[in-house]
């Protein structure tokens, strides 16, 4: 990524509101969009694109103001990763995962530990990873102490090489009991791997990790108070959370290769020989497809919006969340990702259809949009996610939490 023209963000105002924050997050996208396809293409760590995501203030998007954060919502954090993503879906993943890992303390702590978490990371722009994989075994927690003693593998772990810190989980010996606990990402004996070689997605930094007795204190464990966790419905809004991230990631993906595509049928497309028109953006066929499109992006981005806000309600008052109210978030959660998938798949996939052959070239890199989608679309089956939609229409069940519902 060039640096040559990046803004000085420090001589620039801090964003003061919702809309400037987006609008920041935009400012980042075009930067991005400068070179994505080349990048996409030589996959190198993405170490610039992080430090571009701290100096423009995004990482401490959440952060409590008095800490030098930004003091936002969810509800903007979704929208920023939106944006961020249209032009780089892997930093759009990388920052959407950040801003989970950075929230989980919230999630599951107690108010003493996540409110030291936020206001470290506020002040250090921590830029987070997360070791957790439901898929896999349970990394193994042993006690020796006041120490946390974690050991195991986990096959994906997003960020990895490029963060700060990293958020591990865990099963205690011998129980069904699971812990969760912030670490430095430089940490003894945890090892990441280079093994993340997919179509799509590549500067995610998503490879595996060696837990190879990486110690922590008991105090970092989060939400236990004398060695006991009390846990409460809040706890499970973690699953719905970050399917929402999900979306956001796919709806700016579709809407990036929208623009980029519109882009390249206004400057490169040639109209059809047999088509009796001068002009590419004159074809019947490629103005049908990009407002039928455009339309279902829109519809699919205002269910995101208002399921967002739903969610947000529950987030401003978590000890009021109830297993219904959760439930019902759920089943609107998965309804969008069930729409914002198929959306995006279509969009990033006919895009060619009216971009022509020539835009099937490597250096254009248009392809990228479909694979980063096709890519991260596959991390949970969405038929269950409809699943979840159709159970509740039919029956009025609620998804019971787990780690994918």
């Amino acid at each position: 990524m060039s640096t040559s023209a990046l803004p000085d963000w420090q001589t620039r105002p801090v964003p003061r509101t919702a809309e400037e924050w987006i609008a920041r997050a935009a400012e980042v996208a075009s930067v991005l969009a400068t070179d994505a396809a080349a990048r996409d293409q030589a996959g190198a760590t993405p170490y610039a694109e992080v430090e571009l995501l701290k100096d423009s203030g995004l990482v401490t998007l959440l952060g409590p103001v008095e800490h030098g954060g930004a003091g936002e919502n969810w509800v903007t954090a979704y929208r920023v990763v939106r944006e961020v993503s249209k032009a780089d879906g892997s930093i759009g993943q990388l920052l959407g995962y950040h801003y989970l890992w950075n929230w989980a303390a919230r999630l599951v702590g107690t108010r003493e530990q996540w409110e030291h978490v936020e206001a470290e990371a506020a002040r250090n722009r921590w830029f987070f990873g997360g070791a957790v994989n439901p898929r896999d075994a349970d990394v193994v927690v042993t006690e020796d102490g006041d120490e946390l003693v974690f050991t195991g593998r986990k096959t994906f772990s997003t960020g990895s090489k490029v963060s700060d810190v990293t958020v591990l989980e865990g099963v205690f010996e011998g129980t069904d009991r699971h812990v969760f606990a912030i670490v430095s990402s430089d940490s003894p004996g945890l090892t990441f791997h280079d093994d993340w070689d997919n179509i799509g997605q590549r500067l995610t930094e998503s490879g595996g990790v060696t837990l190879d007795g990486v110690r922590t204190p008991w105090s970092s464990a989060a939400g236990y108070v004398d060695g006991e966790f009390t846990p409460r419905v809040y706890n499970t809004l973690n699953v719905p959370t970050i399917q929402l991230v999900f979306v956001s990631l796919y709806l700016g993906i579709a809407g990036g290769a929208l623009q980029t595509a519109a882009t390249y049928t206004r400057e490169k497309s040639r109209s059809w020989l047999h088509g009796g028109y001068d002009r590419a953006v004159d074809e019947p066929y490629v103005i049908d497809t990009y407002g039928d499109l455009t339309s279902k992006l829109w519809a699919v981005e205002a269910l995101a919006d208002a399921v967002a806000a739903e969610g947000q309600r529950l987030h401003d008052d978590p000890d009021a969340v109830t297993e219904q109210a959760r439930g019902e978030f759920e089943v609107r959660v998965a309804a969008a990702k069930a729409r914002a998938t198929d959306v995006a798949l279509e969009i990033s996939s006919r895009i060619f259809e009216v971009t022509g052959a020539r835009a099937t070239a490597t250096a254009e890199g248009l392809d990228r949009f479909w694979r980063n989608v096709r890519t991260h679309t596959l991390h949970d089956p969405v038929a269950y996610k409809r699943r979840e939609v159709g159970r509740w229409v039919l029956e009025g069940t609620l998804p019971e939490p787990t780690w994918y519902s």
